[in-house]
C-alpha cells in the first residue's frame, strides 16, 4: 500500500511539473457547503497537481452563507461557484447573469428518505403524515410530483422545516420522512447510528433527472480557453480518482484530517459513481427537460433556451 501511494505521488508530482516553466493563472472557486466527498474531484484535481499542470492555479474556499456563491459569481467576485442544477434554473430567471459550464455530479443526490422498519412502506402511506424538509420551493415540487404520482395530494402531508438537522428529526419521530436528504449522506449517517433508512429516488418518482452539483461562471465575462483548461485538468482528476480511489482518498484526507472519519469514508464509496466523467459535457435534451419541468411546476416562469443558462465551453 505505502509503495502504491508513493507512486501515486511521484506520477501526480511529474503531471504538476509539467508546464513548470509557465506563470499559473489563478482562478476562485466557491463551493456549495463545507468540503465533503461531493468535492472530491476538485480537492483532487488541486492537491494533486493537474491544475498546476494545466498552468492553474486553484484556490477553494467554502463560504459563510451556502447562498452566497452564485450571488458573488453574478456580482465578478469570483470565478466558478459550485451550485445545484435546480436552483440554476431559479436564479437565472431571476436576473442573475450566471451560466453552467461544468458538472461535478451528474446523478440527483436529494431523495425522500423514511426508517427502514417504520411504517411507511410506499408513497402512498404518507399520506396524513410529517415530512420535513430544509428548504422550501424546490423541495415542495419534488414532494408534489412524487406524492402525486402516488394518489396523494401535497395538501394531504405537514410539512414541518427542520432546518438542517433531517435524520435527527426522522430519528426522533418528530417526523414521518424527510425531503432533501442527500442519499450519499443521510443514509450513511442513519446507518452508522443503528437507524437505517429507506430512500425514494425523485428520478424513479416522476422527476426528470438533473445534475445535483454543477459549476457556475458569470455569463457576460466567460474566458472560456481558461475555463476549458479548468475543466480538462477536473476530467483528467476525475479519471484519476477512479482508476485510484485509495490514494486519491489519501489526498482528500490530506487536505483536513477531520474529513477522516466512518460518514465520509462510506459516502466517499457512494459518491464515486455520480462524479461527471465528462465534466464540459452539456446534455441539451436533458437540460431543455428539466426547465420544462420547473416551468410547468411554477418554478421559472418559462423554460426559454438551453443557452439562457447553459453552455459547454469546448463548442464552437
Amino acid at each position: 500500500m505505502r509503495r502504491s501511494l508513493l507512486a501515486a505521488f511521484v506520477f501526480l508530482l511529474v503531471l504538476a511539473r509539467a508546464d513548470a516553466g509557465q506563470a499559473a493563472e489563478r482562478m476562485t472557486v466557491l463551493l456549495d457547503w463545507f468540503v465533503n466527498p461531493d468535492h472530491a474531484t476538485l480537492i483532487v484535481a488541486r492537491d494533486g497537481g493537474f491544475f498546476e499542470r494545466h498552468g492553474l492555479e486553484v484556490e477553494l474556499i467554502a463560504p459563510a452563507d451556502p447562498n452566497d456563491p452564485p450571488k458573488l459569481v453574478a456580482a465578478g467576485k469570483a470565478d466558478l461557484a459550485v451550485s445545484y442544477q435546480p436552483q440554476l434554473h431559479m436564479q437565472v430567471a431571476a436576473g442573475l447573469p450566471l451560466l453552467r459550464v461544468g458538472t461535478l455530479v451528474a446523478t440527483p443526490l436529494n431523495s425522500l428518505v423514511v426508517l427502514r422498519d417504520g411504517p411507511i412502506q410506499g408513497l402512498a402511506d404518507l399520506k396524513g403524515r410529517k415530512i420535513g424538509f430544509s428548504i422550501g420551493g424546490f423541495e415542495e415540487t419534488l414532494l408534489q410530483t412524487m406524492l402525486g404520482g402516488a394518489g396523494v395530494a401535497l395538501d394531504e402531508v405537514e410539512l414541518v422545516n427542520v432546518n438542517f438537522s433531517l435524520s435527527p428529526a426522522l430519528i426522533a419521530g418528530q417526523v414521518d420522512a424527510v425531503i432533501g436528504a442527500f442519499r450519499n449522506f443521510e443514509l450513511n449517517q442513519m446507518d452508522i447510528v443503528g437507524r437505517p433508512g429507506r430512500a425514494f429516488y425523485p428520478e424513479e418518482e416522476g422527476v426528470p433527472p438533473y445534475d445535483e452539483l454543477v459549476l457556475v461562471a458569470k455569463a457576460d465575462t466567460l474566458d472560456r480557453a481558461k475555463l476549458a483548461r479548468f475543466l480538462l485538468a477536473l476530467e483528467e482528476a476525475t479519471t484519476f480518482l477512479l482508476n485510484h480511489p485509495q490514494s486519491a482518498w489519501a489526498l482528500f484526507i490530506a487536505s483536513d484530517k477531520a474529513l477522516d472519519d466512518e460518514l465520509n469514508r462510506r459516502a466517499w464509496t457512494d459518491t464515486l459513481p455520480r462524479f461527471a466523467l465528462r465534466p464540459a459535457a452539456l446534455d441539451q435534451g436533458r437540460y431543455a427537460r428539466f426547465a420544462t419541468f420547473m416551468a410547468e411546476n411554477g418554478m421559472i416562469g418559462e423554460a426559454g433556451t438551453v443557452a439562457d443558462y447553459a453552455i459547454d465551453v469546448n463548442a464552437d
